[in-house]
């Protein structure tokens, strides 16, 4: 499984035994498609350029473990211009069509892989997915979701709204962390519809990193907070950029969108009405090779006479 996020390219190569997924690879690579996109726009020549290199390395990889190449891509390529262009461009890099993935495609999928990653419960669970350009919710008992909304803000799109959150001019006032907030809580509005659950889970590149920051990412299972989310955004924005990229546990190419992925987290758990949530270790291409085997596994079984 391939995918092109707004923020990063990513693979992981797994395989079914005994009817649980066992993975063989994974890997990410910060490539940002997403970069100078806005609302709506062109994909850029050079962020393009940087995500099909990354693409035709995983190819290669994925070959080398003999396995089968989906690609899939997310935020970026449902609203740029010119992403019709870009595709045959993934097509020539992998060998395979490239599947854009829609906002309810993307939080369904993100449900099913962070569910499956972790034991069942009794009741309603969330799922939050913080992505570059967007953020999904979905809501559903065991591993399919019964309610589902994608929301247009992620730690890169915020980021680009409010540059002085990237930290190269130093410290982020207030201010700046109120109008963050209030750009959020207006694009999730959405979520506010949304049943009452018992257990939210976490996902994305930025709860990922977060996490690490916060001192929480080796606990099992680890466990975010509003107040570890709060202290973590107040560090972050205490230091420039550079200084950032030094704090434990920080993914250096993340360090400048990191605080905006923390705003929106936070935001969308609050909204969600939730102190606490689970980073779970599956996600949205777990859950795309779930849906990947299903299909395979239909097809391979004998048609029925009408």
């Amino acid at each position: 499984m391939l995918s092109i996020g707004t923020n990063s390219t990513r693979m992981l190569v797994a395989a079914m035994r005994s009817g649980e997924p066992h993975v063989h690879l994974a890997r990410t690579i910060g490539t940002r498609i997403g970069e100078g996109l806005g609302d709506e726009g062109a994909l850029e020549e050079e962020p393009m350029e940087r995500t099909l290199s990354a693409l035709r390395e995983y190819a290669r990889e994925s070959r080398d473990c003999s396995a089968d190449i989906v690609v899939v891509a997310t935020s970026a390529l449902r609203r740029a211009t010119n992403a019709t262009d870009f595709f045959a461009r993934v097509e020539g890099a992998t060998g395979k069509p490239l599947r854009v993935l829609s906002g309810e495609e993307e939080a369904r999928a993100s449900f099913c892989g962070a569910t499956a990653s972790l034991p069942a419960v009794v009741g309603r669970t969330g799922v939050i997915d913080v992505g570059g350009g967007s953020t999904e919710y979905a809501i559903g008992e065991g591993t399919q979701p019964e309610w589902m909304r994608s929301c247009e803000i992620g730690a890169v799109r915020l980021t680009e709204l409010l540059p002085v959150l990237a930290g190269e001019s130093g410290h982020v006032g207030a201010e700046v962390l109120d109008r963050a907030r209030d750009i959020a809580r207006t694009a999730l509005e959405p979520m506010r519809e949304a049943p009452m659950i018992e257990r939210l889970l976490v996902v994305g590149g930025s709860v990922t990193t977060a996490a690490a920051v916060a001192g929480v990412a080796e606990r099992h299972p680890p466990v975010l907070t509003q107040h570890a989310l709060q202290k973590t955004l107040e560090r972050l924005c205490a230091l420039d950029l550079d200084d950032r990229k030094s704090v434990p546990g920080m993914r250096p190419q993340r360090a400048d969108i990191l605080p905006a992925g923390v705003v929106v987290l936070s935001c969308a758990m609050e909204i969600a009405r939730q102190d606490r949530a689970i980073v779970a270790p599956g996600d949205l291409l777990l859950g795309v090779f779930f849906e990947e085997h299903a299909r395979g596994k239909k097809g391979r079984e004998p048609k029925k006479a009408l």
